[in-house]
């Protein structure tokens, strides 16, 4: 249960009045919270019987997240067997987490009661990174110790919250070795963006050294990953983004990319000129070295003439619909072409892999050891135990109206 700090004055006017007997007592007596409405500061605490407190975003229906979403504050017990109580560290913003809310993402969350609600409640948010505080003998024995790093195993578990109660089935351990010169905001972010990348890269067309993959969306978080593990492993690619109204700011993304390795970054309207062709002969030496792989999380005509740059029996992979357009695939494509149209969801590939996912986490985090691979550019939201819910809520909403400079991420603090 939460606890108020007791201003200094009133307890030492206690003192002056009390005797040697009297204050051995009062160090043994637990002191109690103050009423509802004093207005004194909140800090959070361990209650006597040693339940941690914890606060989440968390929502009964789905709907819009400014709309649904409420700040619960609840009690862990203390964990035994295989239970673990975790503290989070960091957890971002992504748009599965917003589509998840509404309602619209095919991996739902789990409602429960087990929170102190009435109603079955569900958390918030896929991603994070959180620290072991306490745990049972069991979860010892799976080889976890106070002060591991652990990531969610799969979506679902929720993640915009302070504090959780988990077992090793619902977490991947950083050992300490993995953690070593990796902040919390790298490892709170690097299991979906990052993974989706490299496992896209790696799994449909062995690219060598030298070769090239062409993607939209590429300032996306995946996007950029994909110019740095490609950019770490040889490879060439070539980036499309939107197209600005603001010359200076297409200009400016255009050389932000290539900062971190794009060979070529184009925009849509580029893409799908008369002349694309011409061009990508000129990046490709003359058409000599192929276009193998293309990565698709856009839709719509701009995808389709991605698709026409392809060599034959390439690979065209979607793992997203930004566009809200459908793929129109040209059966040439299909039968003379012969490219293959493949389709990957991060979750779905990691709760059928576990282990490379723990493989792929650990490459990735090496890289960022390395100085290989960067951080997207975040906007980082302090979450104190005394931020209140609806500034939270409307941090939340400044990411779905687009109002941030880069990726939102709960950073939490003294909770």
């Amino acid at each position: 249960m939460a606890s108020r700090t007791i201003p200094s004055a009133p307890v030492v006017s206690i003192f002056t009045r009390s005797t040697k007997q009297s204050l051995r007592c009062l160090r043994r007596r637990p002191i109690h919270a103050p009423s509802a409405s004093s207005t004194l500061p909140q800090r959070r605490n361990i209650s006597a019987y040693g339940y941690e407190q914890a606060k989440a975003l968390t929502f009964k229906d789905y709907g819009e997240p400014p709309n649904v979403l409420s700040l619960h504050g609840h009690s862990i017990p203390p964990p035994h067997g295989e239970h673990m109580t975790i503290r989070f560290l960091a957890s971002p913003i992504n748009p599965a987490d917003i589509n998840q809310i509404q309602g619209v993402y095919p991996s739902k969350p789990t409602f429960t009661t087990a929170l102190g609600t009435v109603n079955p409640i569900a958390v918030a948010g896929n991603e994070g990174v959180a620290e072991v505080i306490a745990l049972g003998d069991k979860a010892k024995a799976e080889g976890f110790k106070k002060g591991d790093w652990v990531i969610m195993k799969g979506p679902g578990f929720g993640t915009w919250r302070t504090h959780a109660s988990a077992t090793p089935a619902d977490v991947v351990k950083l050992e300490d070795e993995v953690r070593e010169g990796i902040t919390p905001i790298q490892a709170g972010t690097v299991s979906v963006n990052p993974c989706t990348a490299y496992r896209m890269l790696r799994d449909f067309t062995p690219l060598k050294e030298g070769e090239w993959f062409i993607q939209n969306g590429a300032n996306s978080g995946v996007g950029r990953a994909a110019i740095q593990l490609g950019k770490a492993w040889g490879l060439k690619s070539i980036n499309v983004i939107r197209a600005r109204d603001e010359k200076s700011q297409e200009e400016k993304l255009r050389q932000d990319l290539k900062s971190i390795g794009a060979d070529v970054v184009i925009t849509d309207a580029e893409l799908q000129a008369q002349g694309i062709r011409d061009m990508s002969k000129e990046w490709t030496n003359g058409g000599r070295e192929p276009i193998r792989l293309a990565l698709n999380c856009v839709n719509g005509k701009a995808a389709t003439a991605m698709a026409k740059l392809l060599a034959g029996s390439s690979h065209f992979v979607t793992y997203g619909a930004m566009s809200k357009q459908p793929l129109t695939i040209p059966a040439s494509m299909l039968i003379f072409k012969d490219i293959h149209f493949d389709g990957f969801w991060v979750s779905k590939w990691a709760d059928r892999n576990p282990e490379a996912k723990k493989k792929t986490v650990e490459d990735v985090l090496w890289l960022m050891r390395k100085g290989d691979f960067k951080d997207v550019p975040l906007d980082e939201i302090m979450w104190e135990w005394e931020t209140k819910g609806e500034d939270l809520i409307a941090k939340v909403k400044d990411t779905l109206e687009g109002y941030r400079e880069g990726k939102g991420i709960f950073v939490f603090g003294k909770t």
